[in-house]
């Protein structure tokens, strides 16, 4: 069984939904992703919250509500994950460069949500880049919108 039928096995028995769950798998894994990134460094401070839930809202859920019920079901499948590049590997190889450029913003975003951007945070949005298919100067880009987005630059 591979990685992601064994993750979509776990959400179904785990958390009650079934395989045609409404959520998409890639906004998901892209959430899972995010929940990653903000507890990279051990510590989930509010202001990742905060963002990692308006982001969420703003971008895969509609409301706060279901912004909360994808947090979750992503937080259970981010523990259960590995490493990163299994969850990667759930975001479809058409999902196009703007939407994956986007998503890098966003875990920019979410990394300097508490107002720095510390080293485990750094790498692993780095590689995350890497891991969309972007080049330095892509990753650079991205980073300069997501530390805009939480209004570091």
């Amino acid at each position: 069984m591979s990685l992601i039928a064994r993750l979509r096995a776990y959400a179904a028995e785990a958390l009650g939904v079934g395989t045609h769950e409404a959520v998409d798998d890639t906004h998901l894994a892209a959430t899972a992703l995010l929940v990653h990134v903000a507890r990279v460094d051990g510590i989930l401070a509010a202001s990742e919250s905060e963002r990692l839930s308006r982001l969420v809202q703003g971008h895969y859920a509609d409301g706060p509500e279901a912004a909360r019920a994808l947090i979750a079901r992503a937080a259970a499948m981010d523990s259960e994950t590995r490493d990163v590049a299994s969850l990667v590997e759930m975001i479809p190889h058409e999902a196009n460069t703007t939407e994956r450029r986007e998503l890098l913003a966003m875990a920019w975003s979410v990394a300097a949500a508490d107002g720095r951007v510390d080293e485990f945070e750094e790498a692993l949005v780095e590689r995350l880049g890497r891991l969309l298919g972007f080049d330095d100067g892509a990753i650079a880009s991205a980073r300069r919108t997501g530390q805009q987005q939480a209004g570091l630059a």
